[in-house]
């Protein structure tokens, strides 16, 4: 039965949580915006949600000042992601220190998130994320699978180029799938792309 259409038996459906990740130009946010448009699909991008774990106020906030200093904050109060991201770029430690802090607030979250989304009736949940393959920090059983999109380095840095964000590209080059990731070449049309990673879901 597609995963568009609902149940004609008594049972409920079973939601499924896919994670989707890749390197930075892979086209995470692309597929999973175009997914999102079918019906009871939902689409829960993890660097928003973890954005909202600290924002101003927060308890992870305060930890993420405690640990990088004023220098992350913006005169608005809110944390510069910008500056937080330059400073875990050049150094592996300072960024095994922010996930040690930040991911275990988004695990909450994004928990709750698919609660919600259960009680809803959402089919199909597809979680976003650079790192759910890679970070120690990241609770795998909650996801049904997790699919890498793998697309060559130059291909990559031609999409980043073109979104003006080009400086993004070498941010990936540790982050690798692991042995349980379903990977699938997205080197092509956003279409083709779509259609495949949907195929591999129905599958599951």
């Amino acid at each position: 039965m597609p995963l568009t259409e609902p149940s004609d038996y008594g049972y409920a459906i079973v939601m499924k949580i896919i994670g989707l990740a890749g390197r930075p130009g892979s086209g995470k946010s692309a597929v999973a915006d175009a997914l999102a448009s079918r019906p009871n699909v939902a689409w829960i991008d993890l660097d928003r949600v973890a954005w909202e774990t600290y924002a101003q106020g927060t308890e992870t906030f305060d930890l993420v000042v405690g640990r990088f200093g004023e220098g992350v904050v913006t005169e608005d109060g809110e944390i510069d992601r910008g500056e937080l991201a330059v400073a875990v770029f050049i150094d592996p430690d300072a960024r095994e220190d922010l996930e040690a802090i930040v991911h275990p607030a988004v695990a909450e979250r994004l928990v709750a998130l698919c609660e919600e989304h259960r009680e809803r009736g959402t089919k199909v949940v597809l979680v976003e994320g650079a790192l759910l393959t890679t970070s120690r920090h990241v609770d795998r059983s909650i996801f049904d699978a997790v699919i890498w999109l793998d697309v060559p380095d130059f291909v990559r840095e031609e999409r980043l180029r073109a979104a003006g964000r080009l400086d993004h590209a070498g941010r990936g080059d540790d982050v690798a799938p692991d042995d349980s990731a379903i990977l699938i070449e997205a080197q092509g049309s956003l279409s083709e792309v779509s259609t495949c990673v949907w195929k591999r879901i129905a599958e599951l």
